[in-house]
């Protein structure tokens, strides 16, 4: 079971659904309950999918959730494109939400690259 205090992720992760509720509150009123909260919703699973990784006994359920929390950053980017096209989030309010949550990207995919390899050294008996 790993540290989730320990893990940059998991901060950067928490400080873009602080960020995300943040900026998808001058949303208007009609997507409130659309747009902004698939936002809300796809944010929190990355950060949340990161803790119950942490949270189980081994690597690959680890990767599993961290492949989980890759969908929803994804999920978020996409939404992210479409809210400022929409011009729901100004261009440079979208330009920092893009790049926080393409830096998570990356560190989520360093992060399931890491513990990819971990298990193919573990299960070649390599360790």
């Amino acid at each position: 079971m790993r540290d989730l205090r320990k893990l940059k992720v998991a901060a950067r992760a928490r400080e873009l659904v602080l960020a995300v509720y943040e900026s998808t509150e001058t949303f208007p009123i009609h997507e409130r309950f659309g747009l902004a909260a698939q936002m809300r919703r796809a944010a929190v699973s990355i950060a949340s999918n990161i803790a119950e990784g942490t949270g189980r006994g081994g690597e690959r359920e680890f990767l599993r959730f961290l492949y989980l929390a890759l969908g929803s950053a994804t999920e978020l980017a996409v939404q992210l494109e479409l809210a400022i096209a929409l011009g729901f989030i100004e261009a440079e309010t979208g330009a920092a939400l893009r790049d926080r949550t393409n830096h998570v990207q990356r560190m989520l995919n360093r992060l399931t690259g890491s513990v990819r390899r971990k298990l193919s050294a573990d299960d070649h008996g390599t360790n």
